[in-house]
């Protein structure tokens, strides 16, 4: 079993930078793909960004391609969220996820992901 912390979410001005943390918990951090996930204001929960197992393998919402980068480290069982160029619409509840995953495989749908942390708010201001 996984326990996943988010943290290093915040308060940013747009066009600003934020880099999100999430601290996993078990000695089989490296058998999970990760993902980040991010529910806005009134909406459902939406796909940000996953990360294969190795870490080699990366994919990203097309809304978030080109300013974010998801990258782990598994020496520290943690996965990062570098969020560059916020706008408003960036504004969410910031959730990672861990399933698991032979080596290679990327993750994308939201309900093979069995672990969940307990989400970081990131508001971005206009």
């Amino acid at each position: 079993q996984v326990q996943v912390v988010e943290s290093g979410g915040g308060l940013v001005q747009a066009g600003g930078s934020l880099r999100l943390s999430c601290a996993a918990s078990g000695r089989t951090f490296s058998s999970y793909a990760m993902g980040w996930f991010r529910q806005p204001p009134g909406k459902e929960r939406e796909f940000v960004a996953a990360i294969s197992r190795g870490g080699l393998k990366t994919y990203y919402a097309d809304s978030v391609k080109g300013r974010f980068t998801i990258s782990r480290d598994n020496a520290k069982n943690t996965v990062y969220l570098q969020m560059n160029s916020l706008k408003p619409e960036d504004t969410a509840v910031y959730y990672c996820a861990g399933a698991l995953a032979i080596p290679g495989r990327i993750v994308l749908q939201e309900n093979e992901y069995r672990y969940w942390g307990q989400g970081t708010q990131v508001t971005v201001s206009s």
